[in-house]
């Protein structure tokens, strides 16, 4: 709705506040009509921002002192300077937010009495990165403010001119310069933001020439070295935030520079993640007057010393992320108007008894996990507090499932995982927590059938009850859950009755995990109901048959995980349409036929394919090679042939060296009337890298891999895969491969793990891949290799069971090379030409033949015996053997005619 242009005849007007009330539209020019206004406020944020085609309503407003404008588009007011300057008694104005047109220095300034001018988040068109130099000839500006500009350089140094500066904020742009003197020289000031920048350098002593300043915050900058001793004659500060710099300070250093004179006045300390050390003393009891105190991610340590108990108006206390010990609440017990308390991952060690929390009646907030607390009281104990934000987890509060919750009926956010509990939930729960937003009980030892246990249907939005020991059939969901975690239990039978229930409200599910339960049966064909879902993850259950086609229904899909079930058929074609896919792990089943060429052309935002381990035959298709964000590629263990894809080279993510974000599948969700956001969704996937099977999540997105092992691929390695230089993990072994190794090979820098063992590859090792410093692990056991190991840093470290079953020579194995690079005797150490090695080598066939050999040519009927047995036993195992020669026995036993 547009402003109505009738409000322009209500000439007697003096004061105008429209803000915030969600008017659009064009701004009418009748409101230049009231032309006895002092105050106008048309400001504020809306959906479509107001839009001015000029401003020259304005110049008729002789008497205007105040007017805000913020959020409106001004693109096309070209003279809007021109016209605002004119304005004889505008003492504050506010354009916040507001798109300018073309920027013009303009020739002349006559801002006669402008004192307050607010340009944060301004942007011109086309956009500009400096301080408009106009603003420097504003004689008698009491108040700037020009945060989030993207305004890039050094402080400008026309700073200078505005001496009677009182407010300065230029927090969240670019400038990258030093803090300049000149601004030391601002000595009326007493709000200084300079935060979210990139300055850099040491803090001058001449900090302490603004003795009026009554606000500092320093914080988000490379600023490093110590606080100048000169801050402590700033008498007036009420506020510093030193958040995010370079400090490398003992704490009791910054405190001692604070407590003679700031000590008393100061209402908040904020210095998190500022590489504070050392421990606290009892100069933190100097602050009495402290509020809001933040030391969280630094490196101090120690107990709490006792003088913390003075601070009687202490409401907010962050600890988190330190090294402290002992028993926090010694001091921390008798602060009554404390609400938010946050001491997580700190070595605080104790148990916490009623009386330690008695004195905390006005505690809202708890964040205290990653410590080794055990929380002690009795079965009717009741709070003295009322919690809206409980984080215990890893605390002891079991076996019993703690009664005292229930009496939390405020709680929105509650984590109790890692406790203890060996109990079920008491069904009382489910009602006495109705406004629970998130719930976690995961890693615990709850037990109890579904029906019983758990509130039918679900309705906490954030669910997690994951590592337990819950059994029976799935719950129902209600519409209001959006991410459930029941993974790690012993649900069972189908997900029927789960999936195909009929609400009436649509499901608002996005991240749905039921991995690692004993759930069995078809994948029933109910999921166009559950539009929302993003991350569906059914592996490690008993599922058979294939995916339904109404999986192709869940156009936000981005991760499906349905790992080591019995899935079998041809690979599914309802995923053709999940084109938002970013992680597909198939691997593990029993699914067979071609990887069909529609992956490659419709899976294009795919980050990780995992197929491994199942039964597919036939190429590896060249559209695969279009799948540009690829990062994880495993096809290994199947039967797929043919040669490997030169156009590997495409894969442009394997090119990219340090990736620097993980595949997230959400990041934050935000509920409506909550102040809490919940992060979940990581994308997780088993990777075999360097011989075993890890769950990579947290640093998923800084690994690049590649295996294709196990299969029946034949031809020469491409030289194109050598142009992945930003790939970790390359497994080309257990196939067919001939040919050389690529010489290129030497250029892909990241590369920390090789394996092309159990090939036919001839030739050389390329002396290239001696540059490979990352290179942790390097197999190329059983292939047809000659000649010298390059000799390099790495090289020589591997064991020799890298290079074994090839004509190789030079360390690490134990054969020595000639100069024209073939092998001859290894001199042994005493330098008689002895060779060791074959020496101990002999020792061993002429034991080993006594031991096994010589029996059965004493004894017949054993001879016979064993020779049956074990030729039965062993010969399905026998998958790769190479050679068989069983000639001259007088053995009777049947062979077996499966090979395995």
């Amino acid at each position: 709705m547009a402003i109505p242009s009738f409000l322009g005849t209500m000439t007697s007007l003096t004061h105008l506040d429209l803000s915030l009330t969600g008017f659009m539209g064009k701004i009418p020019s009748q409101i230049g009509n009231l032309s006895n206004l002092v105050y106008l406020d048309l400001g504020g944020y809306s959906v479509e921002p107001m839009l001015a085609e000029n401003v020259e309503w304005v110049s008729s407003m002789w008497k205007l002192e105040y007017l805000h404008l913020s959020y409106a588009n001004l693109s096309k007011a070209f003279h809007w300077l021109h016209t605002l300057q004119s304005l004889p008694s505008l003492t504050h104005l506010d354009l916040s937010g507001c798109t300018l047109p073309h920027y013009n220095e303009p020739s002349l300034l006559n801002f006669s009495s402008l004192q307050t001018l607010h340009l944060s988040f301004t942007s011109y068109s086309p956009a500009i990165s400096f301080v408009p130099k106009w603003i420097f000839k504003l004689k008698k500006l009491v108040s700037l403010q020009l945060w989030g500009n993207e305004i890039q350089g050094p402080i400008p140094g026309g700073i200078r001119n505005l001496t009677l500066l009182q407010n300065l904020y230029l927090s969240g742009n670019s400038f990258s310069s030093s803090i300049p003197d000149c601004l030391y020289g601002l000595h009326r000031l007493k709000f200084l933001n300079l935060g979210d920048n990139h300055l850099h350098g040491t803090i001058s002593d001449a900090l302490g020439n603004l003795t009026s300043l009554v606000e500092l915050d320093l914080s988000g900058n490379q600023l490093e070295g110590n606080i100048p001793t000169s801050l402590g004659n700033l008498c007036n500060l009420r506020d510093i935030d030193f958040s995010n710099l370079k400090l490398n300070q003992q704490v009791n250093e910054l405190l001692e520079i604070l407590a003679p004179c700031i000590s008393h006045g100061l209402t908040r300390l904020a210095v998190q993640s500022s590489r504070l050390s050392g421990h606290l003393t009892d100069y933190i009891g100097a602050f009495k007057n402290i509020e809001r105190l933040d030391f969280s991610n630094n490196s101090i340590g120690g107990a709490l010393p006792r003088s913390f108990g003075k601070h009687s108006s202490l409401r907010y206390l962050d600890l988190s992320t330190n090294k402290f010990s002992g028993n926090p609440f010694e001091s921390l017990g008798s602060l009554s108007k404390l609400s938010s308390l946050y001491i997580g991952g700190n070595l605080f060690q104790t148990v916490v008894k009623e009386d330690d929390l008695a004195n905390l009646t006005s505690l809202m907030e708890i964040h205290a996990s990653g410590n080794n607390f055990t929380l002690k009281v009795g079965p009717n104990w009741l709070p003295n507090f009322q919690l809206f934000h409980l984080d215990v987890r890893s605390w002891q509060l079991g076996p019993s499932f703690p009664s005292w919750i229930k009496s939390q009926n405020k709680l929105e956010y509650l984590d109790m995982s890692n406790a203890g509990i060996i109990d079920s939930i008491p069904t009382q729960m489910w009602e006495a927590l109705p406004q629970v937003l998130y719930l976690n009980l995961s890693h615990n030892h709850i037990h109890g059938e579904s029906g019983t246990t758990l509130k039918n249907p679900i309705s906490i939005p954030v669910i997690d009850l994951s590592s337990n020991h819950l059994c029976g059939k799935l719950p129902y969901l209600s519409s209001d859950v959006s991410q459930l975690d029941l993974s790690s239990n012993s649900f069972s039978e189908s997900m029927n009755d789960f999936l195909c229930n009929d609400q009436d409200e649509p499901m608002q599910l996005q991240f749905l995990n039921l991995a690692s339960n004993n759930l069995s049966g078809e994948i029933p064909d109910c999921w166009m109901n559950w539009t929302f879902l993003g991350n569906v993850n059914l592996q490690s259950n008993h599922f058979v048959g294939n995916l339904p086609q109404s999986m192709g229904s869940l156009a936000e899909l981005q991760s499906l995980q349905i790992r080591n079930n019995t899935f079998s058929g041809i690979f599914p074609s309802s995923l053709k349409k999940n084109n938002q896919l970013i992680s597909l792990d198939l691997g593990e089943n029993n699914l067979s036929g071609c990887i069909p060429t529609w992956v490659g052309e419709k899976l294009l935002k795919v980050k990780i394919l995992r197929l491994r381990s199942n039964s597919f035959a036939g190429h590896i298709p060249n559209e695969i090679c279009q799948m540009s964000h690829l990062q994880v590629l495993d096809l290994a263990e199947n039967n797929l042939s043919g040669n490997i894809p030169s156009c590997f080279c495409n894969l442009s993510a394997m090119t990219l060296k340090n990736q620097s974000t993980y595949p997230r599948i959400y990041s934050e969700e935000q509920y409506a009337g909550s102040s809490y956001s919940f992060n979940y969704g990581i994308v997780s996937v088993l990777l075999w890298l360097k011989g075993r099977g890890d769950e990579y999540k947290n640093f998923l997105g800084l690994v690049t891999d590649i295996d294709l092992s196990s299969n029946k691929l034949l031809g020469k390695i491409p030289r194109e895969i050598t142009y992945l230089n930003g790939l970790n993990f390359l497994n080309l072994s257990h196939n067919q491969l001939i040919g050389h190794i690529p010489q290129g090979i030497g250029n892909m820098r990241s590369i920390q793990t090789i394996d092309f063992s159990r090939n036919q590859l001839s030739g050389e090792i390329p002396p290239t891949i001696s540059n490979l410093s990352f290179l942790s692990m390097l197999d190329l056991s059983y292939n047809h290799l000659k000649g010298n190991i390059p000799t390099g840093t790495q090289l020589q470290t591997f064991d020799a069971s890298s290079f074994i079953g090839n004509n190789l020579c030079g360390p690490p194995l134990p054969i020595n090379c000639s100069s024209n690079g073939k092998t001859h005797s290894y001199e042994g150490s005493d330098g008689h030409g002895v060779n060791w090695f074959f020496v101990s080598a002999t020792i061993g066939f002429v034991v080993g033949f006594w031991i096994v050999i010589a029996p059965l040519l004493i004894c017949r009927s054993w001879r016979y015996s064993n020779l049956h047995r074990t030729i039965y036993d062993v010969w399905g195992n026998l998958t790769s053997l190479v050679e068989l020669d069983l000639s001259i026995n007088q053995s009777e036993a049947t062979i077996r005619t499966s090979w395995g």
